[in-house]
């Protein structure tokens, strides 16, 4: 079996046991804790899961790097461009978890010297999982993705949360105000790894968001590329992976349409 095909297979498996791990203590009464404020919580849970995924990793591939949103990993620095990493993000959408025990999910993804291979996204209360392996199409469960439908701003449905919408510490939200008014409408999950997996399956047509750290983007980064989404900064230069980013997505119209009339066009964010 092919390395990576063996690697996928596992980083699906365990990515379902964890997400089994995270259903059955809905009921459980959590800890919470805060990390940079308030709105930015962590729970005895994302700790416990990444923990679960580092155990199996290192267990398997003890050669593998990983970085974790919680850091749990105490690894030596190198280079994630010159070698197989892992990122976890073992509950994208804490808030949600805590307070809805819905809308969040666990985000794998697997790169080899900075280049996508595997991306794993689990909705554990829905119980779907987006998942994709380099060059082989992505899925939802086992139906392989269509490539995206290309659609204009008027018709479009995108995900933005409302943070960038109003005064805030990284953009001039007023820039915004010209392509939400012209748009068809506008959602949110609470979750940056759901989102992309929206767009990738057609739920939404684009997804903006201003401040990720690549534990965030990375999964859904792999899939959204094989349902042949443009997938870029907000600015529209290439994302640099392992670091933090702004990420836009859409189909080929949608994306190219709303970076030249909308923020491109005097925008300056």
């Amino acid at each position: 079996m092919d390395h990576f095909q063996e690697v996928y297979a596992r980083a699906k498996e365990w990515t379902r046991e964890a997400g089994r791990n995270l259903r059955d203590s809905l009921g459980q009464q959590l800890h919470v804790d805060y990390k940079t404020s308030e709105a930015d919580l962590v729970t005895e849970k994302d700790r416990e899961i990444e923990q679960f995924f580092i155990d199996k990793i290192k267990n398997a591939y003890p050669h593998h790097r990983i970085i974790g949103e919680e850091g749990m990993s105490a690894e030596a620095e190198s280079d994630p461009m010159d070698e197989i990493v892992w990122l976890i993000d073992p509950i994208d959408g804490t808030t949600s978890f805590v307070h809805q025990r819905e809308n969040f999910a666990i985000s794998v993804a697997v790169y080899e010297n900075g280049q996508p291979k595997i991306g794993v996204i689990y909705d554990p209360i829905k119980d779907e999982l987006f998942h994709a392996l380099h060059g082989q199409g992505a899925y939802l469960n086992e139906t392989k993705l269509k490539p995206l439908s290309d659609t204009p701003v008027k018709h479009s449905l995108i995900g933005i949360n409302s943070l960038w919408l109003v005064p805030n510490d990284y953009c001039d939200h007023t820039k915004f105000h010209p392509l939400i008014q012209d748009l068809r409408g506008t959602r949110i999950i609470g979750s940056a790894a759901l989102e992309m997996a929206a767009v990738a399956c057609g739920r939404l047509n684009g997804f903006i968001c201003l401040r990720l750290s690549p534990w965030d983007y990375a999964a859904g980064l792999v899939i959204l590329k094989e349902v042949e989404a443009v997938t870029t900064s907000i600015d529209g230069s290439p994302v640099r992976m392992f670091e933090a980013s702004s990420i836009f997505t859409g189909n080929r119209t949608l994306h190219e349409e709303i970076l030249t009339n909308y923020l491109r066009a005097g925008a300056g964010l």
